[in-house]
């Protein structure tokens, strides 16, 4: 329980101030971008150097950049086909989330494990 309530603290001070830097910045699609993710991605690395160290953290702060690579491949792969081949939005996202976790345990079994 202290554990959630910590994070929820960090994550929504992290979140404010990534939604700060977003609305500095032109256009204003970027908040989104500079929103959610990185503040809980960086909530949870905090949390997880103080509880398990830095090997352990490190290992979170790896995959945590795989899944990164490959969300960037399936969001190139999903916008492809929805401009190349105007195929509807919910049959191109679950059709290529299998590219995604592909991807993903790809680079898990290759690289990380």
């Amino acid at each position: 329980m202290e554990e959630s309530v910590i994070r929820f603290l960090i994550g929504g001070v992290v979140v404010s101030a990534f939604a700060l830097v977003g609305d500095l910045f032109k256009p204003k699609s970027f908040s989104g971008l500079f929103g959610a993710a990185p503040s809980v991605a960086l909530a949870t690395l905090g949390l997880a150097i103080a509880k398990h160290g830095s090997f352990y953290t490190a290992t979170e702060g790896r995959s945590m950049m795989a899944g990164a690579v490959a969300l960037s491949l399936y969001s190139q792969v999903v916008s492809w086909l929805l401009i190349r081949y105007r195929w509807h939005a919910l049959v191109a996202t679950l059709i290529t989330i299998l590219l995604w976790l592909g991807v993903a345990f790809g680079i898990w079994s290759v690289l990380l494990r």
